[in-house]
């Protein structure tokens, strides 16, 4: 088999309907043993030239917006906080803005 390159693999997705790819990236998570998750925002760095006293291994996490990705950001709340059912995720994402954790 002929060894693809990014162009040609993004021809292929193209091509592809969102219930393909979507079976695809399943797919592709499962051999790899990896997630296609979003990455999350990292913290903005501490003061210029001042090192931290002691890292901080607690965080609270406040969502101000859904956006237009509401589904995702449920599912990823239920996996932030994994004592929430799928209403009680909704209900939370539903009442922006909104502690987290």
């Amino acid at each position: 088999m002929a060894k693809l390159n990014t162009p040609d693999l993004l021809g292929q997705f193209k091509d592809m309907t969102l219930v393909e790819l979507t079976e695809f990236v399943k797919a592709f998570e499962t051999e790899f043993d990896v997630t296609a998750a979003a990455p999350v925002a990292a913290a903005a760095a501490g003061a210029a030239g001042g090192a931290a006293d002691a890292a901080q291994d607690e965080f609270t996490i406040i969502l101000e917006d859904a956006g237009s990705q509401k589904i995702a950001v449920i599912k990823e709340v239920r996996a932030l906080n994994s004592s929430l059912g799928l209403k009680e995720a909704k209900d939370l994402v539903d009442a922006t803005p909104a502690t987290i954790m």
